[in-house]
């Protein structure tokens, strides 16, 4: 690229006007070139490509699904995959609406669909009725956003509605999901996501991890291996939090920990979520405890465990 040399500007034979509007051409190409970076830029940042499954099998529940996938689509660099496509994979792994999978079956959905991330949910309208107050509908939507790679729960909400007329109700809800403010928070944990994952793949790469062994199914099988398996100093039951109350949710949490040879835990990791806050509860109560560590010929050996709590709404 040729540069011109604005110091000779009172060289004979050179007009000032010309010059200006030299240095006017020079700045707009400079400009406009500037502009097409920007926009090329922006527009090879790659797409997130995304599945939404149904929310259940009635008309509110494809209704929720499709005024999600309308949002999402409207307010983000989203590529969603087809939900015929995504509803005929699903099938065809054995899916079948659950809102509380292993990081596994998870993994196996996400592929399945082909999708980087995939929404699954529940919507329906219920009638209620309390002591304070005559009958009224509820309409509510639950949605889950799982990792594909990871097969994670990242972000779960139950978006809800309330009126006397279900009608109201479901139009109400169906206005939420329509929001900006719903595509920003679903956008928001997936953009997180990404970002953790990356992180944590670096850490891997770098990282000089030891291999901790995976305890054995049963004590037995542990005493004819000659070992003896961690055992907590006392057993906590994590409590019922008000977030699956008002979702009248039951699950089952899988933990794996990592256990030390001194007893104290180095890692948790969820290997079956259940949403509600059901996860964040277990995992709170699980840092709490303590072991006697595993034993191998009577020394202390770092070991891998599974724990699993099962939750049941509370009887009334």
């Amino acid at each position: 690229m040729s540069i011109i040399n604005i110091a000779h500007a009172k060289q004979p034979g050179l007009n000032f006007y010309k010059l200006s509007t030299m240095r006017r051409t020079l700045l707009t190409i400079v400009f406009l070139s500037t502009l097409t970076w920007t926009t090329q830029g922006q527009q090879s940042q790659p797409s997130i490509k995304l599945g939404i499954l149904d929310f259940g099998s009635s008309s509110l529940g494809k209704l929720s699904a499709q005024t999600l996938r309308s949002t999402l689509r409207a307010n983000g660099n989203i590529r969603l995959v087809d939900p015929d496509l995504s509803a005929a994979a699903a099938r065809g792994v054995g899916y079948a609406g659950s809102l509380n999978m292993s990081v596994a079956e998870a993994k196996d959905l996400g592929i399945a669909i082909d999708s980087e991330f995939f929404i699954i949910g529940d919507a329906q309208t219920l009638r209620r009725s309390s002591s304070t107050r005559p009958v009224y509908y509820e309409s509510y939507s639950s949605l889950f956003i799982i990792s594909s790679r990871t097969g994670r729960l990242i972000y779960w909400d139950r978006l809800a509605a309330e009126s006397d007329n279900p009608k109201d109700a479901e139009d109400r809800l169906g206005k939420t999901l329509a929001t900006t403010q719903t595509a920003d928070q679903c956008l928001e944990a997936i953009k997180k996501a990404q970002l953790d994952e990356r992180n944590e793949r670096a850490l891997s790469i770098d990282a000089n991890v030891p291999i901790v062994e995976d305890a054995p199914n049963d004590e037995k099988t542990a005493a004819s291996e000659g070992l003896r398996l961690p055992r907590p100093y006392r057993r906590l039951r994590p409590p019922y939090p008000e977030s699956a109350a008002r979702a009248e949710a039951e699950g089952t949490v899988d933990v794996l920990l990592d256990v030390g040879a001194d007893g104290e835990i180095s890692q948790i990791k969820l290997a079956r979520w259940a949403g509600f806050g059901l996860d964040e509860t277990t995992v709170a109560t699980v840092r709490q405890l303590h072991f006697f560590p595993a034993m191998r010929d009577g020394a202390p050996i770092p070991m891998r465990v599974l724990l699993r709590y099962n939750f049941r709404k509370p009887s009334q």
